[in-house]
């Protein structure tokens, strides 16, 4: 009998194209039922004519539903694929342009810091929902994998509160390691790695190339002289020579977790870089949403298009789902980076945190390497994320305001800028704007709109340090065919 492979979400289109092509690559998962739901029926409505387009464009005997019912489209499911965003582009709007006013000057703000925060309260309760129907009609034993941001509050919110099994996944660590391949001017087959850590602050904690061990200093020095990533990359670098380790993540991602790069409007144009909305950008992450979403719906064809090309496994991509998935059905072993509860995989880490780290995958199940220990600076930065996440779940969980306003309070970046005063009435003001998203704090909200009516702290209108606007659909489509010639003259952007 077939796998059933559930995708919530489906409308985020241009992933759930590189899911299922991942997993189409696969012989073995060729003949599976692919059920796609999203609450988008246009979005919905696209996602199953490329899905279909690529199943006819190889001849593949695949199965292809899409439901707007998403607990009939989790029927009998063995896996599920959570890549929703609750509450979409208005409410993550507000997550960027709320804090603003109070001088919180957010890159992406989908992890911690004010916006992941609000970001994980919209999802924990439709998290919880998935899991009830998971539980209630999908195959016994079904696997919940979580692309979706906040990852750790997600993760930790399915696995203590869901009762699913579920492996969080992200391609920081990937993308990490091509960078530093680069940087180094290796293969990248020839580097080997640990990561370990909390996801968006996972660290590489030892690296290899054909089994030399590469020294911080000839790490620091690559990344020094290279053209790009010197500019580009400049808290990480800071980071890796004050830590002795370097980080997983962006540098628009990683200047928001920590308390020190973005809490000073003059200082922040020092630290970031603006070739690249990734690397720090005010806003960047919704101004690149924004415009995908605009770019997308007008150029659909071009995808379609692409679609219907055949398929090809040497160009199978490095997202963990369609190799999970071949290792639990085939026995085939992938290793990768996955988050999971410690339980004593971090020794320094809380037993009960969310942890990114290695793990192999078997027939067996998702083993992961255990007895790992931090570095301690690496460790304090992630033990101060830890706490925020556990209170930010638990009050997502009860509807706890108080909790939630502690939760951001105790945010690294949201603590170095704003006094008690200002979070509380941050938080109230973020609550009553995004309450069509927060059922658990339905009854609070009335008195989060009274306090705010007589609100005394003074806010400002403010774009924030290092803001773009926009672009049209037209000034995309130019860049993108600007992009394409440079890149068929293998020269950079910006070169």
């Amino acid at each position: 009998m077939s796998v059933t492979i559930a995708i919530i979400g489906a409308g985020s289109i241009g992933f759930t194209k590189k899911l299922v092509s991942d997993i189409l690559c696969v012989p073995e998962l060729r003949d599976a039922r692919i059920a796609l739901t999203d609450i988008n029926p246009r979005n919905l409505a696209m996602a199953e004519e490329i899905v279909r387009r690529i199943v006819e464009a190889n001849g593949l005997p695949t199965t292809v539903v899409a439901e707007g019912d998403r607990r009939r489209a989790l029927e009998g499911a063995r896996y599920v694929i959570n890549c929703t965003r609750i509450g979409g582009l208005e409410a993550y709007a507000s997550d960027i342009q709320i804090p603003l006013k109070y001088g919180v000057d957010q890159c992406v703000g989908d992890t911690i810091c004010a916006g992941g925060i609000l970001y994980g309260q919209r999802n924990v309760p439709a998290i919880l929902d998935f899991c009830r129907d998971i539980r209630e009609v999908a195959e016994p034993g079904a696997r919940l994998l979580n692309y979706a941001n906040p990852m750790a509050i997600n993760t930790w919110a399915a696995i203590d509160h869901g009762g699913v099994d579920t492996i969080g996944l992200c391609h920081g660590v990937q993308n990490g390691w091509r960078q530093i391949a680069s940087a180094l001017g290796v293969p990248r087959e020839e580097l080997d790695y640990i990561c370990t850590g909390i996801n968006h602050q996972t660290w590489y904690v030892d690296l290899r190339h054909n089994g030399r061990h590469i020294e911080k200093d000839e790490l620091v020095a690559a990344f020094e002289r290279h053209p790009v990533f010197s500019q580009q990359e400049k808290v990480r670098i800071d980071v890796l020579k004050r830590f002795g380790f370097y980080s997983t993540e962006s540098n628009g991602h990683l200047s928001e977790y920590l308390p020190w790069y973005r809490k000073r409007p003059d200082e922040i144009g020092r630290w970031i870089d603006m070739s690249d909305w990734i690397h720090g950008e005010t806003g960047g992450y919704l101004r690149y949403s924004t415009e995908s979403r605009n770019w997308f719906e007008t150029d659909f064809p071009a995808f379609l298009e692409e679609a219907g090309q055949r398929l090809d496994p040497a160009r199978r991509t490095d997202e963990h789902a369609s190799h999970i998935i071949e290792a639990l059905e085939t026995g085939r072993t992938y290793r990768g980076h996955f988050n999971v509860k410690n339980r004593g995989i971090i020794t320094n880490l809380p037993a009960d945190c969310i942890v990114e780290s290695t793990g192999f995958v078997d027939r067996f199940g998702l083993n992961m390497v255990s007895d790992l220990t931090l570095p301690l600076g690496c460790a304090a930065t992630c033990q101060a994320s830890v706490d925020v996440q556990r209170m930010a779940v638990r009050a997502a969980v009860t509807g706890d305001v108080d909790l939630l306003k502690l939760s951001v309070l105790h945010d690294p970046l949201v603590g170095a800028i704003c006094s008690p005063e200002e979070v509380w009435q941050m938080v109230d003001e973020m609550l009553v704007a995004q309450a069509a998203w927060l059922p658990q704090y339905a009854d609070a909200i009335p008195a989060a709109r009274e306090r705010l009516s007589r609100g005394t702290v003074p806010t400002r209108q403010w774009a924030g340090a290092a803001r773009r606007e926009v672009r049209s659909v037209e000034e995309v489509r130019e860049a993108t065919a600007a992009r394409r010639t440079m890149g068929a003259l293998g020269q950079r952007p910006g070169a």
